[in-house]
């Protein structure tokens, strides 16, 4: 191809909104990951046919990704059938993202008659359908670009939100936008004071406003309201959510994880085996059901029952660790998963492959940048019980408290650190471990008190929020 043609190619494809211009890197997610879920996606949403179709779309970027151009050619044409079908003459804005798909796989592939078909296409749709401003961009796009970086990777979370934020803006009632937008913020909000406060519990209440019979929002809300001990109103969507959509994977594996947080771990477990019925390799039911199972062994221990109940906490264990190793192998980027499963390799005494696990996952983790907290805690405690290696574990600890001191992780290291200082103090008033951890206590403790009063600031003039934390944690204890 002429450098002049080739020149025109490549600028015009770069202004169209799509897969292959979203920077969507492979380096910050598992793509066969991404290929299950979107997958098992598409065989829940079968009634769904416009969620079905932006799945083929995010498939056939996959496959190109994976360097499977025909498959992904395939992919794009039934999303383009399919969108068709569902939206009739409305279809062309949410076509879009699918013309300029198949306009760059089409320049890859070498077919430039069909990549400059595709670019017409798109012109003409332009023309008929103009946006506000050359700036602005249709809230199909808007919406399609939002579910596509919220399906991708954790990483984009962020961009999923402000896209769907800028959905809303032109299209407020709009129930796909809305549900988008509630969703990642319940995957990203932190914890606030009051359920008033919560953008999240506000947006999913906004969310099920525009879509009643959405029986999945109703759980999350639940999900949320009983973080702040709002029983009766969570019960009560959780029923209406099972009555709704009683066969639901999408929905009883939520509602599974309702039944455990609240203590009823065999409804849970029941609940949660119907689901893997549906979905077999879904990674995030295996870790659910995991969960619960360790829940039931951590149970046993509590009730002092370990010594007469010996087999029933091994079968228990094994349990666990059956659908952990699944979790991990569906998904092998599942960093809370991968934590758990080394943890209870500890507790089997199997060390060695334990920590091999645990060295892993850190590696993983760290690339990722998530779950850093609870992978610090739980290999802490399993230098702490299994490994009997104290002070490993008070590094561990420290890391774990470092990366959040107001968190559940933060305050049971808190907790973990007084005591391992307080015993080993109680043997020896010189012992240097117990010495270090004190120090890093009072450090807190003087740098929480130089930041109230006004003399540390960060880069913004707030006051240090992880000592002030820190020091809170500690004074709790």
């Amino acid at each position: 191809m002429a450098d002049t043609q080739n020149r025109y190619f490549e600028t015009e494809l770069q202004q169209l909104e799509c897969h292959f211009t979203w920077a969507l890197s492979k380096d910050d997610t598992d793509l066969t990951d991404v290929l299950n879920r979107l997958e098992e996606q598409i065989e829940l949403d079968l009634g769904k046919k416009a969620g079905v179709a932006r799945s083929y779309s995010l498939i056939a970027f996959v496959k190109y990704l994976l360097g499977s151009s025909q498959e992904a050619l395939t992919y794009l044409q039934k999303s383009v059938e399919l969108t068709k079908e569902c939206q009739g003459e409305d279809s062309e804005r949410n076509l879009i993202v699918t013309y300029g798909d198949l306009a760059w796989l089409h320049y890859h592939t070498g077919d430039y008659t069909q990549c400059e078909s595709y670019l017409g296409k798109l012109k003409d749709i332009r023309e008929r359908c103009p946006t506000k401003s050359t700036s602005d961009l249709h809230p199909e796009v808007l919406g399609e670009k939002g579910w596509t970086f919220f399906k991708f990777s954790r990483k984009y979370y962020d961009k999923a939100k402000e896209c769907f934020k800028k959905a809303l803006e032109q299209e407020p009632d709009e129930s796909e936008w809305n549900a988008g937008y509630a969703i990642v913020l319940f995957r990203t909000e932190k914890e606030n004071s009051s359920p008033e406060e919560s953008p999240t519990i506000q947006q999913l209440r906004r969310a099920i406003e525009t879509n009643q019979d959405d029986a999945v929002l109703k759980v999350l809300l639940a999900l949320k309201l009983s973080v702040y001990k709002k029983f009766k109103e969570a019960d009560d969507l959780v029923e209406k959510a099972l009555e709704m959509s009683p066969d639901s994977p999408h929905v009883i594996r939520y509602v599974g994880k309702y039944f455990r947080n609240q203590g009823s771990l065999d409804r849970s477990t029941a609940l949660l085996k119907r689901a893997l019925d549906r979905t077999p390799n879904s990674a995030f039911i295996h870790h659910q059901l995991a969960l619960c199972y360790k829940k039931k062994k951590n149970n046993l221990y509590s009730t002092g029952s370990h010594h007469s109940k010996g087999a029933e906490i091994r079968r228990v264990r094994d349990q666990c660790i059956y659908h952990l190793q699944k979790a991990v192998a569906l998904k092998s980027s599942f960093v809370s998963a991968m934590s758990d499963l080394a943890l209870l390799y500890g507790e089997n005494k199997e060390i060695q492959e334990a920590e091999d696990l645990f060295q892993n996952t850190f590696k993983v983790a760290k690339e990722k940048n998530e779950s850093l907290q609870i992978l610090n805690i739980h290999y802490a405690e399993f230098q702490h019980y299994s490994n009997r290696c104290e002070p490993l574990a008070v590094k561990h600890y420290m890391e774990c408290l470092k990366l959040g001191s107001d968190t559940c992780d933060g305050r049971r290291s808190a907790k973990k650190l007084q005591k391992i200082a307080d015993k080993r103090i109680s043997r020896n008033p010189e012992d240097k471990l117990a010495l270090e951890i004190f120090e890093f206590m009072h450090k807190g403790r003087q740098e929480k008190r130089q930041t109230t009063e006004g003399y540390e600031k960060d880069d913004n003039g707030d006051t240090n929020e992880f000592l002030r934390n820190l020091c809170d944690s500690f004074t709790r204890l």
